[in-house]
């Protein structure tokens, strides 16, 4: 049997366009293939306060702490109750394995990427483009969805759990768009209207991006359907009536939410006018980032432009987008409809109203990235016709392995955050948290050069001031532990690890009174924190107030039960106190939850033998 040349082969492959099912097999494939690396990564950086420190979401029902959150904590998962919610059945479902969180985002991509596939699809049978498109709408509407899947510059909302946010807000948003094409096509157009007004409200839960999805759907059926405004008004009046109600909602969610803890609005220490300039610089990085997807980076940092002259040359690219746009949409264009879809889900993020501690962020490109690619396939479509299949494959399959190599560095926060700092060496805050990460897993020199870093791109910088006591502290640098403690606390008076930090320098040096004013002053700002008692403990006992000592650590055991080095230090205590028989029992719990925990062995051991020459006194924790 001869072979099959390979022009014929072509022609075989490209000839018929894919049928629906297939191309469904296809996107889900191409989403396995891109992200099947993704679900060992770690927890990082807002994960951990959002999920694995996060007591809202502990609890599904009574009551239902995760519907209302902590808007004063600034977290992502605050003021997004339908986001919240799905942390809560994960944690319900799987408490803090990670696979399930990762799972779930790979679930609502999976989604949102068919839904896409849909909207596509039915859009470019739409009447007004039908005669050019209607033979490849399939096959077109697949090669949008699958490029869209594997791109790169999506890792950050999928792999990054809490930015699950955003993909459940384009799922959302994609959903209602989809429904409304439907309700245009069916002959029960009020079921998929309903179904339009219900993804609305759901994405408005979700984040607060979704408040241009209305004007939008507006806009699509000037576009496609209606052909003005007042007749889209006059057709389905009902339906833009339900699709604005749902701002409703979402208003009492932005009130309730705030200003996020001083991280977002017009009441944060960043100006409108210098974000608005940063956002321009930031579209345009966005773009290229489309197109060409690399460098990606984790945290951009809190930079702002320095004035316009330095976006001058972004700011002519976004004022020819935007003129594009406007003249596309002017004339019912579908190029201006995608235009218009790119800078109106963009704007509520990357205009004028600043988020200040996230000047640039790349999950925010997640849903835009949908227009850009539409423009793109439908532009290579048009210009290498049966030819476009081989470019678009090309494509997919270099940005999924792309995709693939990303996620790996998505495996642990510390290489995430190594990545950050060799793409970001002025970034501040990536040295601090990198950092911070070295000094747990035992590297205090790599954390001590970190720190110092982040303090000298950041010199009022309270935390990294404060991680740099901790690393000196540590390596036995009481001088520079006692400086940079000493600037933590001046910086910010009430960041109670510095007390606690300038608290420990001078227990170790003997200042046990002005270590216990240090402790006291961490206990008052931080109550419910059980180092901080434990720590007053510490220095109560160095005191022989041997009595308050006690107190401190049964407070402490109170709030954070099951924890061997306090019952450890209670132990010490009560023996010093002649409490011997309680004294035993603190040390034996201590040995029962630490198997190997010499200190402990060794006082009971001395507490039963040699009663009278008392275990070894108690240090700070």
């Amino acid at each position: 049997m001869s072979p099959i040349p390979k022009t014929a082969f072509r022609r075989k492959i490209f000839a018929k366009p894919p049928d629906r099912m297939t191309a469904v097999a296809i996107i889900v494939l191409a989403a396995f293939a891109a992200y099947h690396g993704s679900f060992a990564g770690a927890f990082v950086y807002d994960d951990r306060p959002a999920i694995v420190d996060n007591p809202t979401i502990r609890h599904l029902w009574p009551p239902a702490p995760w519907l209302t959150g902590s808007p004063e904590r600034g977290l992502p998962v605050d003021g997004r109750p339908l986001m919240s919610l799905s942390l809560a059945l994960n944690y319900a479902w799987g408490g803090l394995s990670v696979r399930g969180y990762h799972a779930f985002n790979f679930v609502i991509h999976v989604l949102a990427g068919l839904t896409l596939f849909g909207l596509v699809r039915r859009t470019l049978d739409r009447p007004a483009l039908q005669t050019r498109f209607h033979a490849n709408a399939t096959a077109i509407a697949l090669a949008v969805a699958t490029l869209w899947t594997v791109h790169p510059l999506q890792t950050e909302a999928v792999t990054y759990v809490v930015q699950r946010a955003e993909s459940m807000m384009a799922l959302c948003y994609l959903a209602t768009l989809y429904c409304f094409v439907r309700s245009m096509e069916s002959t029960a157009a009020w079921r998929w209207q309903t179904c339009a007004v219900g993804a609305c409200l759901a994405g408005m839960a979700c984040k607060e991006v979704m408040v241009s999805a209305p004007l939008l759907v507006l806009l699509y059926d000037r576009t496609f359907g209606a052909g003005t405004f007042r007749e889209a008004w006059r057709r389905r009046q009902w339906l833009y009536v339900g699709l604005a109600a749902t701002w409703i909602p979402l208003a009492g969610l932005v009130a309730r939410a705030g200003s996020r803890g001083g991280t977002a609005g017009f009441e944060t220490p960043v100006t409108w006018s210098a974000y608005a300039l940063t956002q321009v610089e930031a579209g345009v990085r966005y773009l290229g980032l489309s197109f060409w997807p690399h460098p990606l980076v984790f945290d951009y940092g809190v930079a702002l432009a320095n004035g316009p002259a330095e976006v001058l040359p972004a700011a002519l690219v976004l004022g020819l987008l935007v003129a594009a746009t406007t003249v596309g949409a002017w004339r019912r264009g579908a190029a201006g409809f995608a235009g218009v879809f790119f800078l109106a889900v963009l704007a509520p993020t990357s205009s004028i109203v600043p988020i200040a501690t996230e000047t640039m962020a790349e999950h925010r490109m997640y849903l835009p990235l949908a227009g850009v690619l539409a423009l793109l396939v439908t532009g290579v479509y048009s210009l290498l016709g049966r030819r476009s299949p081989l470019v678009v494959m090309a494509l997919a399959a270099g940005w999924a392995a792309l995709t693939v190599r990303r996620n790996e560095t998505y495996r642990s926060a510390a290489a995430l955050w190594a990545d950050t700092v060799v793409k970001c060496p002025d970034n501040a805050r990536a040295h601090f948290n990198l950092g911070e990460l070295l000094l747990e897993t035992g590297d205090t020199a790599g954390a001590i050069r970190e720190d110092r870093e982040a303090v000298r791109l950041k010199p009022n910088f309270a935390s990294a001031h404060n991680n740099l006591a901790d690393a000196l502290f540590q390596a036995g640098d009481l001088a520079g532990a006692m400086q940079h403690a000493g600037a933590a606390v001046r910086i910010n008076p009430a960041l109670a690890e510095g007390h606690v930090n300038l608290g420990n320098v001078f227990f170790r040096t003997g200042r046990m009174t002005e270590a216990l004013a240090q402790y006291q002053q961490a206990v008052r700002l931080k109550p419910d924190d059980a180092t901080m008692h434990r720590n007053l403990g510490s220095a109560l006992s160095g005191l022989n107030r041997l009595a308050d000592a006690t107190r401190e650590y049964e407070r402490a055991l109170q709030l954070e039960p099951g924890v061997a080095v306090t019952h450890f230090f209670l132990g010490n205590t009560l023996a010093r106190m002649g409490h011997v028989a309680e004294a035993s029992a603190h040390y034996e719990e201590a040995l029962r939850l630490r198997p190997d925990y010499p200190a402990a062995r060794d006082n009971l051991a001395r507490l039963h033998a040699l009663p009278a020459a008392g275990p070894a006194r108690a240090s700070p924790h």
